[in-house]
């Protein structure tokens, strides 16, 4: 398949893929500084040259590399921009104005404190590197297939790095830090669109916490976002909406997604959010994206009745596999799927992809490869059905 060319019903993944234990093995090296970024980039080529070979043997049409050079899928930025540190949750909490219930969240959220890393904004931010143009480029040259490159959204940056006591040392409000940010991210959209990358996704899982979390006036875990909101849900979801579009707007020739979803760092059902994505609809249409990458294999997500007052207003990243189990969707459960959404969006809208990653946080992936791999051959394979039936 030619670069950029896709079929209908496009088979892709939301991003991380679980890493190798030697990967794994190099990554805690370089964070003990025991091996320099040079030797770890040289093993962790061939982690994403593995998850490479993954995708196309299970025919995924937009292929990620799985994030392989990543701690998680927002904690990175910590390599990528002067003033900030990656510090572990428990570390945290020896920053933090409440230690007591912060741990106590940790524990009730089945949080691994020490194997889940936070970046946290020291001193004002600015880029170093790219945050993912180096990846890009590297998965460029190894494949024919279009790339999707995940990013951190702009809402889950400024609430994952920003810590009171800390952060304010250097930023007067959580909004000041976010006209960095939204700066930083439009820049590095550009420099992607610019290098012939096919799809840009921000990830914002932390927006389900503004509407569902029942701690959301206090300091919670979502995602690793472990700050508190302002309290008020409506003016959290204008910020979001701002800051997106301001990233976004005027920006052509990529196709731009945001994912949100309600947690992908542990199998216990009852620690991860509940509720359908209707208090989110006008939020997520309003970002100025071209396609929102949803979950709905898990029946913690609700429905996709919820669009049927927007009706086929934008692309559906259709999440028909459920990442934190070992059931392998049947093709037939996904196409069943896809009919239901096509009460609400055309075929040339739907795109297939698993709910989130397979490995969001090195330390804690969600599945093995192996699991993985026949999540998204069963999607290839109803890809192939729907094609058949509707192209």
């Amino acid at each position: 398949m030619a670069k950029n060319h896709l079929p209908l019903f496009p088979v892709t993944v939301v991003g991380s893929w679980p890493r190798p234990e030697y990967l794994m093995d190099a990554l805690r090296k370089r964070q003990r500084g025991q091996i320099s970024d040079k030797e770890f980039n040289e093993i962790a080529d061939q982690g994403v040259l593995e998850a490479l070979l993954w995708q196309e043997e299970a025919g995924v049409d937009i292929v990620s590399d799985g994030e392989q050079r990543r701690d998680n899928f927002y904690s990175f930025v910590a390599d990528k921009l002067e003033g900030v540190e990656l510090v572990t949750m428990a570390a945290l909490m020896d920053m933090v104005e409440d230690k007591s219930g912060f741990e106590q969240i940790l524990r009730e959220k089945d949080v691994p404190a020490f194997a889940i890393k936070n970046a946290t904004v020291m001193d004002k931010i600015r880029p170093k590197a790219p945050l993912a143009l180096d990846e890009y480029e590297f998965l460029h040259q190894r494949t024919d297939k279009p790339i999707k490159v995940p990013l951190p959204g702009p809402y889950q940056l400024m609430r994952s790095m920003w810590v009171d006591g800390v952060s304010d040392r250097a930023y007067s409000s959580r909004e000041e830090l976010a006209l960095d940010l939204v700066e930083i991210l439009r820049n590095e959209l550009i420099a992607l669109r610019d290098a012939g990358a096919a799809f840009v996704q921000f990830d914002e899982p932390t927006l389900t916490d503004v509407v569902f979390s029942p701690e959301v006036k206090e300091r919670s875990f979502m995602c690793g976002s472990m700050s508190s909101t302002s309290g008020n849900p409506t003016r959290e979801l204008l910020l979001v909406t701002r800051m997106l579009k301001s990233i976004v707007e005027g920006v052509d020739g990529i196709r731009v997604g945001v994912h949100v979803c309600r947690g992908n760092w542990s199998r216990k059902e009852d620690v991860l959010l509940k509720g359908d994505y209707e208090p989110l609809v006008p939020t997520m249409m309003g970002m100025g994206v071209d396609q929102l990458v949803l979950e709905f294999a898990t029946p913690r997500a609700g429905e996709l009745e919820v669009f049927e007052h927007y009706p086929q207003a934008i692309e559906m990243g259709l999440g028909v596999s459920n990442p934190r189990s070992d059931t392998v969707e049947s093709p037939e459960f996904i196409v069943n799927k896809v009919n239901e959404a096509l009460q609400f969006f055309k075929p040339d809208q739907i795109f297939l992809n698993p709910d989130c990653g397979f490995g969001t946080f090195a330390d804690r992936p969600l599945n093995t490869a192996e699991v993985a791999a026949q999540k998204l051959h069963s999607m290839s394979e109803a890809a192939q059905q729907l094609r058949a039936t509707y192209g």
